[in-house]
């Protein structure tokens, strides 16, 4: 009876190891079955994770594009750099990891900057793989070929790209900077960079390709590869030569005189194209050392100051109602409610005309000139026109505005000299076109091009006529009052021999920053300049300003414009002369020569001619042989005759007055700037009768 019981618990133990193991065989059947049917369990999609651990994406990134300057110049570009890596794994496979770790070290140590016992460390670790800090990223291509040329197991690189701009602080605000962003990427931030980002950027490709356990393409499998596009190349009309030009003479006055800031744009004048652009202080974009991040040129508006008038004139001649020969009381003018507004010498010059207004930059004149021909509506329309108040549309981001915010009579006066309205100097060389073009207001443009991957341009840009402004009559009528502001008005410190300059300059307060009136210090202004190179065949349009100029002359502004001018006008070989006639002069050794034949000869080429004696042959000259010359330059001729007289000084500069001291042998002293004014002896005094020549320098005209 006990043996029978014993059986029966044995099948019934047996039963329930069967009924269980069956039980455990559906549950697992149920279970693949659910897997096999289902596309996602527990929250995890199944396709989605068995593809990441068979299936392997490589990216393969696009070269951003390109910025060069009208000639192909690069002024942008991306560069490679690498990351170097040592994989530590030996389930990588023989060769694909570093197995001899102690001369793997020592060969690493000869070629980047880490000792052989830290890289050793590193090289230690219980990890797959390892980087090697600082010293190990950010390698160029040489390091990287010295790497490889160690021929070393386990050794790779991670390549990445930046963005690197080879001149570095050059064209810094409108080349703006692009970054790397923390998945690789680089994006444009600023400037053409952010504006032309999505053109820039291109499209990545890729590799799809199923992977081993360890890493590598499975033979046989499916491939699938979508090739990179590169991005688009951006060619600028910025000319690199004229740029650099402008970007050493504005370092120049940086260095040499002290203001809060210095802009300068140049255009050509017949097309509208941007040649320069350059502001200090600016930044270098491989550092982004960047103190302002709005372009003072583009997006930052500022009250014009006199050089406004130039528009403000244009408006009443285009109204026909203009006569230049009318005078008005110069000093203060009284408005109806009692405000007053006066010239820059208050005291003024008495009964002058308008045309002498505009010369010596009177804001009585134009206020007269407004207040009589011009309403509100008028003067608004016609600013309106030129451009003020809207967008030029230049292809930079952030471009601002300005504002002709004026109502009430006062505020309808101001804007007249350009006080209370706010422009962009872009938007001032879009205005000043119209001047350089008999009445046609051009578009201002950037980009000359934009080129794809595979070389097709997609983009040119082109010279764009928006609008007549003026009539031919009233442009050289305006023409000739801007010519009268350099030889005889505001402008004169502008003059250069043989340079046939017009312009008009200005000077702007500082609005206070709480939004009511102006800061009063002395050195609180804006100081501007408008011009136009040559008059009768124009080339160039230089719009630059300077702020808080200290002391607040406009001398650093003045030192940069006729520097840029001075260089473009090499550059571009603009000169004004008709082609029989020559800008520059070299000049031939006169010695022993006869007087009348040579200053014959010197005056055919436009030079004047200054004798020193009465003798007939020539024993001195100066400027000397082979020295260039500009036309309507002096030359100073000394005779074998030494009785000569001595010459009016008056309205020489002072390097002449000194050129001819030292070539008449006179000790000679002379006090002030400008031009000469007086002097302590008498026109005609025999030269041998003067032991000392005192010189008094005057200035045809101060500051606005």
């Amino acid at each position: 009876m006990k043996k029978s019981k014993k059986n029966r618990n044995e099948i019934n133990f047996h039963n329930f190891v069967y009924i269980l193991a069956l039980f455990l065989f559906v549950g697992l059947a149920l279970r693949c079955a659910y897997l096999g049917l289902s596309t996602e369990v527990d929250g995890i999609n199944l396709q989605v994770f068995a593809s990441k651990r068979t299936t392997r994406k490589d990216i393969t990134s696009a070269k951003r594009g390109t910025i060069y300057d009208k000639n192909g110049k690069v002024l942008a570009q991306n560069v490679y750099s690498y990351t170097l890596i040592a994989y530590l794994s030996s389930n990588r496979g023989e060769g694909e990891y570093v197995k001899d770790k102690e001369t793997t070290a020592e060969a690493l140590a000869t070629v980047i900057a880490m000792e052989k016992e830290e890289i050793l460390r590193l090289l230690n670790k219980d990890s797959y793989q390892t980087e090697f800090s600082s010293a190990g990223r950010g390698l160029t291509e040489l390091t990287k070929e010295k790497i490889v040329a160690l021929n070393l197991d386990g050794i790779d690189f991670i390549e990445d790209q930046k963005r690197y701009y080879p001149n570095q602080d050059f064209l810094s605000y409108t080349l703006g900077y692009a970054k790397n962003k923390e998945d690789g990427s680089i994006v444009g931030e600023m400037g053409l960079e952010l504006r032309y980002n999505e053109q820039l950027t291109g499209t990545d490709g890729y590799r799809i390709y199923q992977k081993d356990l360890r890493g590598y393409k499975i033979a046989g499998t499916y491939e699938e590869v979508r090739e990179s596009i590169d991005g688009k190349d951006i060619y600028l009309t910025i000319d690199a030569d004229i740029q650099l030009r402008v970007e050493e003479a504005v370092k120049e006055v940086s260095e040499k005189y002290n203001f809060e800031q210095i802009n300068i744009m140049v255009a050509e004048a017949k097309t509208g194209k941007i040649l320069a652009v350059s502001t200090s202080p600016s930044f270098n974009p491989n550092k982004r050392d960047i103190k302002n991040y709005l372009d003072p040129n583009i997006s930052v508006a500022i009250e014009p100051g006199s050089t406004m008038k130039i528009f403000s004139y244009m408006a009443v001649m285009e109204s026909g109602r203009y006569k230049g020969s009318e005078t008005f009381k110069s000093g203060i003018y009284t408005t109806t409610d009692g405000t007053e507004i006066g010239d820059w010498d208050r005291k003024g010059w008495g009964d002058i005309s308008y045309d002498k207004g505009f010369a010596l930059s009177s804001n009585v004149g134009v206020v007269n000139l407004i207040n009589k021909y011009l309403s509100r509506e008028e003067l608004l329309a016609f600013y309106q026109k030129l451009g003020f108040g809207e967008k030029t549309g230049i292809e930079l981001a952030n471009e601002a505005k300005g504002n002709l915010d004026f109502k009430y009579e006062t505020e309808v006066l101001n804007a007249g000299f350009g006080q209370g309205i706010m422009t962009t100097s872009i938007q001032n060389i879009q205005a000043l076109t119209s001047i350089a073009n008999d009445g046609m207001l051009l578009k201002p443009y950037l980009v000359e091009k934009i080129v794809d991957a595979e070389g097709n341009v997609i983009h040119q840009g082109k010279k764009e006529e928006l609008r007549r402004v003026a009539s031919k009559e009233t442009i050289n009528q305006l023409k000739d009052l801007m010519e009268d502001v350099i030889q005889e008005g505001t402008g004169s410190p502008y003059q250069m021999e043989g340079y046939n300059i017009i312009a008009k300059t200005g000077t702007a307060q500082i609005a206070s920053e709480n939004g009511t009136g102006y800061l009063t210090g002395k050195n609180d202004v804006i100081r501007g300049f408008a011009g136009i190179y040559p008059k009768d065949n124009p080339d160039i349009i230089i719009y630059a300003n300077v702020k808080r100029p200290s002391p607040e002359s406009a001398t650093p502004l003045v030192k940069l414009v006729k520097t840029v001018i001075e260089n473009v006008s090499k550059i571009r070989n603009n000169t004004e002369e008709k082609e029989e006639e020559k800008l520059e002069v070299i000049l031939s050794s006169y010695l022993n020569k006869n007087l009348e034949k040579t200053k014959e000869s010197l005056e055919k080429e436009n030079l004047n001619v200054e004798v020193i004696g009465t003798g007939e042959k020539i024993i001195a000259q100066y400027p000397g042989a082979n020295t260039k010359v500009i036309r309507d330059s002096k030359v100073f001729i000394l005779t074998d005759k030494k009785d000569g007289t001595l010459a009016n000084l008056s309205g020489w500069s002072k390097k002449e007055i000194e050129s001819y001291c030292k070539i008449a042998s006179l000790s000679c002293q002379i006090e002030g700037v400008g031009y000469g004014k007086s002097m302590n002896q008498k026109v005609g005094t025999p030269l041998a009768e003067i032991d000392l020549l005192e010189v008094k320098l005057e200035k045809k005209f101060e500051g606005e």
